[in-house]
């Protein structure tokens, strides 16, 4: 029978701040704190395929990779809900989106409920959030907050602050890289620990990179997923999304491939034209239009169709993509110097991750949503000072949800009974996970109608299969083995020789359900 243990640990590891050596020359000052700093660095739509200490195929992150190399790599990170607003919702709160209300991204995040930064600010700590906030709503128990509204612009982007909005020239992972480093460098007191929420725009949708890459990637050819041109059979969900790569519909050739011509008129096209376009200055501008037209003209001349037409999308889309990703690492990098040149690696956790994991061609798809494996995953690295014991690949079960009672535990802050995640503290004391470590997740998308066309779904994950079941108006169950199908091609809902498997995790659901206090169980009852 499978189980759920919910962990509760005591920080065991000694706190004494990491002194550091002055000189009567002006050099850095002492940083003398009694609790570790938190540098939380949270992107849109990074998934693990297109990072290298995941998966090298594609490119190469050497940055990020610096992070998992001074500390740990989780191998089974996931998201409670596949989503930007409601996985942040998730993060600060450290409940499931149920219980902090932000279902969708339609609705407003309620910042008048208990966050993990409003206990860290209680307790002393500087709390700073600086880039994507996306909750729709002002932020909370913050001393500092420098925001993009809504999704942010990729160009030249507006900030929301308490006085009201500034305007910045340039690119936006480079200019919340220098916000961030400024509030570090000028604006915080470097007797108190802080926690700097540090969110990028990079990589929502529509992947504009810095005119600096636009020449990047533009030799390589991408590998095609084994299963791009999935013809979902068995999964009646999976027929009937609207996130494909092969359809003008989804993946839009204007707004999203910027293959604009005069005359040619798409579904979205007038967003790109009004909208992040024509956020480009003169000199962006004609970067961006010597760089894309010679593949603007190429591509109307060959008139591609069918397969050749979505092979050639999806190369168009892992580029730009792939563009965005280099401008992230480069501006990590800038972080990680700063800390070192600082000596501040010595006292700071750094947490990287982002909202959800997304699609690079498998299934032929782009975006997130469901809770199969490349959407419902998400990187997690974490920098460790030496003071932990853990080093290297940490395979357990973890989700979003932990991440604010672990960076309770680091602060040596009591976790609130009503907080649903677990600390991740004892997978980083110890070389070995405990022996009660959680053995599944749990899982809810409820943004249907929506963007995309992805149906309301809940399921459980253990480390060898998952069961979903899609509801609403639809009653859908998919069961998978994930050991002998890895890609969740074969449906196994249904099939005699699962039947005591799919019994074991119809009971593991209910218990989750219940655990977690999802009111979905009332409706259907397991």
């Amino acid at each position: 029978m499978i189980s759920t243990q919910r962990i509760n640990s005591k920080f065991l590891i000694p706190l004494a701040g990491v002194a550091l050596l002055a000189s009567c020359n002006g050099e850095n000052k002492a940083e003398e704190t009694d609790q570790l700093n938190i540098l939380f660095i949270m992107t849109d739509d990074h998934t693990r395929q297109m990072m290298s200490c995941y998966d090298n195929r594609h490119i190469e992150t050497p940055n990020l990779d610096r992070i998992a190399n001074n500390g740990v790599i989780f191998r089974n990170a996931y998201v409670a809900n596949s989503i930007s607003g409601p996985s942040r919702a998730c993060l600060l709160t450290g409940k499931h989106s149920h219980m902090n209300g932000k279902k969708d991204n339609i609705s407003i995040f309620d910042g008048s409920q208990q966050t993990v930064q409003q206990l860290l600010r209680q307790s002393g700590y500087q709390t700073a959030m600086i880039g994507k906030w996306h909750l729709d709503s002002e932020p909370t128990n913050f001393d500092h907050w420098e925001i993009l509204p809504g999704q942010g612009s990729y160009y030249n982007p507006d900030f929301i602050t308490e006085q009201g909005r500034t305007h910045y020239e340039g690119y936006a992972t480079s200019i919340i890289t220098d916000l961030s480093i400024d509030w570090l460098a000028n604006e915080r007191d470097k007797d108190r620990p802080f926690v700097l929420f540090l969110h990028h725009k990079v990589a929502h949708r529509n992947w504009m990179s810095d005119s600096q890459h636009l020449s990047l990637f533009e030799e390589k050819t991408f590998e095609l997923p084994a299963n791009f041109h999935d013809n979902y059979e068995g999964r009646i969900a999976a027929q009937q999304q609207e996130l494909s790569i092969a359809s003008d519909h989804d993946m839009d050739i204007v707004n999203d491939l910027k293959m604009l011509r005069p005359g040619v008129e798409t579904r979205l096209s007038n967003s790109y034209i009004n909208g992040e376009y024509n956020r480009l200055n003169p000199e962006q501008k004609a970067a961006w239009d010597a760089h894309y037209q010679p593949i603007i003209d190429d591509f109307y001349e060959a008139g591609l169709t069918g397969k050749e037409l979505a092979e050639w999308k999806y190369q168009r889309y892992m580029r730009d993509y792939s563009k965005t990703i280099q401008s992230l690492d480069e501006n990590v990098g800038r972080v990680l110097d700063y800390l070192e040149e600082n000596k501040m690696m010595e006292n700071t956790v750094i947490i990287y991750t982002s909202d959800q994991g997304f699609y690079m061609g498998e299934h032929g798809w782009f975006d997130k949503r469901f809770m199969y494996e490349e959407s419902f995953s998400t990187p997690l690295v974490m920098h460790l000072p030496s003071r932990f014991k853990k080093q290297g690949v940490i395979d357990a079960l973890v989700q979003n949800i932990d991440f604010a009672p672990t960076m309770l535990e680091i602060a040596e802050i009591d976790i609130p009974s009503d907080i649903q995640g677990v600390s991740l503290i004892p997978l980083l004391e110890n070389s070995e996970a405990p022996v009660e470590w959680r053995k599944s997740l749990y899982y809810h998308y409820y943004e249907f109608p929506g963007e995309h066309a992805v149906k309301k779904h809940y399921g459980v994950k253990t480390e060898r299969y998952k069961l979903i079941h899609f509801y609403d108006d639809i009653d859908e169950w998919e069961l998978y083995d994930l050991y002998t199908d890895p890609s969740e091609m074969n449906n196994l809902y249904g099939e005699p020789n699962h039947a005591e498997i799919t019994a074991e995790l119809m009971e593991e659901l209910r218990k989750l359900q219940e655990q977690y206090e999802d009111p979905i169980r009332e409706k259907y009852p397991i």
